[in-house]
């Protein structure tokens, strides 16, 4: 498909560059079957049904934002895929003055050599020593906010809580899942409450999701690929579910993505663990999820062609205009969409 299709004007004032406060008083388009309407998150549990269950994705951000020097010059790096115990796979600025072989002095005593340049001008970086990698970013590292809030404002200790979810305990991504920011116990207590359940999964999100689709159709476009897990547990919770009725809402497209990764034709939702670089456009078969909960996305962008294959382009082309006109928050920090097809 034209990559055109998915193109939209989006002012820069509604680019959100702090959460709501609290997490659960952001705002949420509702698109429920052929039905609209502007809500809460913290009305999520009247806009699901008893027995439904939700999916999130219990990656942890690490500080994978790391800013050296190899001789004089000044080199950047954001990490965005584990490529073994002490190696990262990361997207460089000034790569152009970096060779293989050489050694970047990062600070704090941490330091790495570039290694193995991809043809999207990544390297991969080994660290020295033997102290682990997250020890060393924790060190040296800043939390890897997305580029379009980075150039707007400088990353400050708020972040390091406002750029988590809840339920991040699995250290790996290098961006947040963040349709699950809007979540909070007292939420979580109320949608329990009213019968909907919930289940997590692990999806390490890389900087990859941030790349621009650059060819001019969506067939020529190399999906970036993460690595996930859903374990023999939750696979099963899953498949219960739906056995009973039940919907299984993604919470983010990271959730999405493996669940249909893990998912067979035939509907079944099995265990998984490995990479996924699953690229999900309009005319793809949904077969493990039943709706999607998601913040507003990029114009071009692949998530913003995943909603439209969920919900149609027309669709969601409509919504984001409704969004626009009507002052809802976009991207990272911004509202939420919950979309029901």
């Amino acid at each position: 498909m034209n990559v055109d299709l998915f193109d939209f004007s989006l002012p820069e004032a509604s680019i959100a560059l702090r959460p709501a406060h609290p997490r659960d008083s952001a705002r949420m388009l509702v698109l429920d079957g052929a039905a609209q309407r502007d809500a809460l998150v913290r009305n999520l549990p009247a806009a699901l049904r008893p027995g439904d269950m939700l999916v999130f994705n219990d990656t942890r951000v690490i500080p994978a934002q790391l800013e050296g020097r190899r001789g004089n010059a000044r080199i950047g790096a954001t990490l965005h895929k584990r490529e073994g115990v002490r190696r990262w796979r990361a997207f460089i600025r000034n790569g152009r003055r970096l060779r293989e072989g050489d050694v970047i002095d990062f600070g704090s005593g941490v330091s790495a050599t570039a290694q193995a340049r991809e043809d999207d001008g990544s390297f991969a970086l080994d660290f020295a020593g033997d102290t682990p990698v997250e020890l060393l970013l924790e060190a040296a590292g800043t939390m890897p906010l997305p580029p379009y809030i980075a150039a707007r404002r400088a990353i400050d200790a708020r972040d390091a809580d406002d750029y988590q979810t809840m339920f991040a305990t699995e250290a790996g991504a290098v961006a947040a899942p963040t349709a699950a920011l809007h979540f909070t116990p007292a939420l979580i207590a109320a949608l329990a409450a009213a019968g909907i359940e919930h289940a997590t999964l692990t999806l390490h999100v890389g900087a990859g999701t941030f790349l621009p689709v650059k060819a001019r159709d969506t067939a020529d476009h190399r999906m970036h690929a993460e690595w996930g897990r859903i374990d023999a547990a939750t696979a099963d919770r899953l498949k219960s579910a739906r056995a009973r009725g039940g919907r299984v809402i993604a919470v983010g497209t990271t959730s999405l993505r493996l669940i249909e990764s893990a998912t067979g034709a035939d509907g079944i939702i099995r265990p998984f663990e490995g990479d996924t670089a699953i690229f999900i456009t309009p005319g793809y078969r949904f077969c493990g999820i039943d709706g999607l909960m998601t913040n507003f996305h990029l114009p071009r962008s692949t998530l913003f062609m995943l909603v439209s294959a969920l919900m149609g382009v027309e669709r969601m082309q409509a919504a984001y205009a409704h969004a626009i006109a009507s002052g809802y928050r976009f991207y990272s920090y911004g509202d939420a969409s919950l979309l029901l097809p």
